[in-house]
C-alpha cells in the first residue's frame, strides 16, 4: 500500500505543475492593472509604477512565472495585494467557514442519499423508488446558482423564515448561527444527495441479488442485518468513490454558494479576488484546492483498497 501511495504522490506533481501553470497564464488574461485596482482610478502613473514594480509586475511575464514557481516550492504563496497579507494567512482565516457549510451538506446528503438510495433498491419499480429516481435527476440537473436563488426568494424575501446572508454570530446563540446555514448547505447538498441516491441504488442492486446475500437470507439472518450489514457493507466501494469526488467538488460548488448567500468562505474570496486582479490570492486559493482535489482522491484509493484489499493500483488488477 505505502508503495502505491508514494506513486499516486508522484503522479500528482505533473497535475499541480499544470494547475500552477495555467491559473497564472489565465490570471495574467484578466482585463485591467493590479495596480490601479489598488490604488483607485485617480491615481497618477508614477504611482502606478512604483506600486507595479513593488509587485514584480514590471518584470516580463516569463520572470513573473519563475519567480513565482521558486516561491511555490518553498512554501510561499506570496502576499495578497487588496488585502495585504500572506495569502496562506488569508486561506488559514476563510477556509474554517467553507469547511463548515461543505462538511455538513455532505454529511447531510450521505444520510439521506443512503436512505433513499437503499429504500429504492429494496422496492425497485415502486411509485416510491419512480419519485426518488426522478427527484434525484432533477437533483443532479438542477444549477445551484437558480437554486440559490429561488431559495432566497421563497423563505428570506417572500415568507421571511430564514435569513438569506451571512453567517451569523454565535455571540447570538447557536440558533442565529444554524438559521443562516439552513439555506447554504441546502443549496450545497441538492447535487450530492441525488447522486448518492443513485449510486446507492444501482450498488445495493447489484449485491442484494448476489448468491451470498440468499444465502445469508436463507440462513434465517434478519433483513435488517442482512441489508445494513451484509449488503451495505459490500456496496461501499462505489459509493466511497463518489463521496471523494463530491467532497472535492463541493470546494467548487462553494463559490457560488458563497457568493449568492454572501458566506464568508474560500468561495466569496477567490470572487474577490478575480473583482480587483489579485493575482497572488487567485494563484493561492487555485492551488490550495488543486492539492485538495489530489489528497482527496489519495485518500479514497486508500480507503478504496482498505474495504475491498482485492484491489490493486499497482498492477491494475485484483490482488490476490
Amino acid at each position: 500500500m505505502l508503495k502505491t501511495i508514494l506513486k499516486r504522490i508522484l503522479q500528482s506533481i505533473p497535475t499541480l505543475l499544470i494547475v500552477v501553470t495555467v491559473t497564472f497564464v489565465l490570471t495574467r488574461m484578466i482585463p485591467g492593472n493590479p495596480a490601479r485596482s489598488v490604488l483607485g482610478p485617480q491615481a497618477s502613473p508614477d504611482a502606478i509604477a512604483e506600486l507595479e514594480e513593488e509587485m514584480g509586475l514590471n518584470k516580463s511575464k516569463a520572470e513573473q512565472y519563475v519567480d513565482y514557481m521558486f516561491s511555490v516550492l518553498k512554501g510561499d504563496f506570496g502576499k495578497s495585494y487588496v488585502y495585504n497579507k500572506p495569502v496562506t494567512t488569508l486561506i488559514a482565516e476563510r477556509i474554517p467557514n467553507t469547511l463548515v457549510i461543505t462538511l455538513t451538506s455532505l454529511v447531510i446528503a450521505l444520510i439521506i442519499g443512503l436512505a433513499i438510495g437503499v429504500f429504492s433498491a429494496l422496492h425497485q419499480y415502486s411509485i416510491l423508488d419512480y419519485v426518488f429516481m426522478i427527484l434525484a435527476l432533477v437533483g443532479v440537473s438542477m444549477p445551484i446558482f437558480w437554486l440559490g436563488m429561488m431559495l432566497v426568494m421563497t423563505f428570506s424575501v417572500n415568507l421571511g423564515w430564514l435569513p438569506a446572508l451571512g453567517m451569523g454570530d454565535l455571540s447570538n446563540g447557536l440558533g442565529d448561527f444554524i438559521s443562516h446555514m439552513i439555506l447554504p448547505c441546502f443549496c450545497l447538498a441538492t447535487i450530492p444527495t441525488a447522486t448518492f441516491a443513485r449510486i446507492t441504488r444501482s450498488s445495493m442492486l447489484e449485491v442484494i441479488n448476489n448468491d451470498s446475500i440468499k444465502s445469508l437470507r436463507a440462513r434465517g439472518i434478519k433483513e435488517s442485518v442482512v441489508i445494513w450489514k451484509h449488503a451495505l457493507k459490500n456496496a461501499l466501494p462505489p459509493i466511497v468513490t463518489v463521496l471523494g469526488l463530491q467532497l472535492a467538488q463541493a470546494f467548487t460548488g462553494a463559490i457560488l454558494t458563497e457568493s449568492i448567500f454572501s458566506w464568508p468562505g474560500m468561495g466569496t474570496m477567490i470572487v474577490s479576488a478575480i473583482d480587483n486582479r489579485d493575482y497572488q490570492l487567485i494563484q493561492g486559493t487555485v492551488l490550495f484546492i488543486a492539492v485538495v482535489f489530489v489528497v482527496v482522491n489519495l485518500l479514497v484509493d486508500v480507503v478504496y483498497m482498505l474495504i475491498n484489499p482485492r484491489v490493486s493500483y499497482e498492477s491494475g488488477k485484483g490482488g490476490k
